[in-house]
């Protein structure tokens, strides 16, 4: 038997929300506006239809926006933990309509993202030690001189440093990076050791009083195994040259992967002790929710978005702002 629970409220209305505070920039936002722009419509569109059947928002109602959660790849185990509490909170309060329904679930988007956003732990004296790792073909090295211009603009002198030597013309690819972000690098020969590179980039980074140091490593040897004994080979050799690091180490996912490219998030999450997400070709997809999914089944945060080819389209990723874009 159909029953609505969802319109009956209680006297005492529920405490409202922590304002979502405004993004640094209007720029910011409207960039990531436009970057979501496949998403947020195809969620719109969804929503509206789930809305559209009933004026109070009951249990059908939360039956289809799952299916619309699910469809933008927020992935089964996010999608029901945001079910459930929007049921909970209907049970508790009532949702009456669209619009709550959409301040609801903006509420649960923006907890997740939250709970995995911390302070960087910048180190005291350089260099800063940033290692970037994935599988090729998600936009790893293009990412890495990406970064390198973000940071040269900051007004921080960085050093490049080209650890993927097995890939056919990636050292070439980030000879052009750092040129076209006027920063140094430091390379090897195709096919030579990545640990010998990165510990000749360490010492230069030290010499040269470098702020930070960025690293470009391999996306695949052959096997996993290899790829994953290389790395942590790498972490070793930092480790060695300047404790403590790599300060950082950044995942680079291709947005447009989805669920799939969450395999491989896991096992370079445990082997390379991964500290932050750059998510790659957010433009280029309807399913967007995938940012969700990495905060809450993977524990980390997105720390950049790409969203576009030019060298400025690497954004520093705001939750506030990826909500507010996503779902208006």
């Amino acid at each position: 038997m159909a029953f609505s629970l969802f319109g009956k409220r209680d006297k005492t209305p529920e405490t409202p929300a922590t304002p979502t505070p405004e993004p640094t920039s209007r720029s910011f936002f409207d960039r990531m506006k436009q970057a979501v722009t496949r998403t947020r419509e195809t969620l719109a569109e969804s929503i509206g239809s789930v809305v559209a059947l009933t004026r109070e928002v009951d249990e059908a109602s939360l039956d289809d926006l799952e299916l619309v959660l699910l469809a933008s790849d927020i992935g089964a185990l996010t999608t029901g933990e945001i079910i459930t509490r929007l049921r909970e909170r209907a049970l508790r309060h009532g949702i009456s309509d669209g619009a709550e329904l959409k301040s609801a679930l903006k509420s649960e988007i923006r907890r997740i993202l939250d709970s995995v956003q911390h302070p960087i732990a910048h180190p005291a004296t350089g260099p800063e030690v940033l290692m970037m790792v994935g599988v090729n073909g998600t936009g790893k090295t293009t990412t890495t001189g990406k970064l390198a211009a973000l940071y040269s603009a900051q007004g921080r002198k960085v050093l490049l440093c080209a650890a993927d030597t097995f890939r056919a013309a990636a050292i070439e690819q980030l000879e052009v990076w750092a040129q076209r972000s006027s920063v140094d690098l430091i390379k090897t020969r195709q096919g030579g050791d990545p640990s010998a590179a990165l510990f000749d980039a360490l010492t230069a980074a030290k010499a040269r009083s470098t702020d930070i140091l960025i690293v470009d490593t391999a996306g695949r040897l052959h096997t996993k195994s290899d790829l994953m004994k290389e790395l942590d080979k790498m972490r070793r050799t930092a480790e060695k040259v300047i404790p403590g690091s790599p300060h950082q180490t950044l995942l680079v996912m291709d947005a447009t992967t989805g669920q799939n490219g969450l395999q491989q998030a896991r096992l370079f999450t445990e082997a390379a002790h991964v500290t932050g997400i750059v998510l790659t070709k957010l433009d280029g997809t309807a399913k967007g929710g995938i940012v969700v999914a990495i905060a809450r089944e993977l524990g980390l945060p997105v720390l950049y978005a790409g969203v576009g080819e030019k060298m400025e389209d690497l954004l520093p990723f705001e939750p506030a702002a990826f909500v507010d874009s996503l779902i208006d």
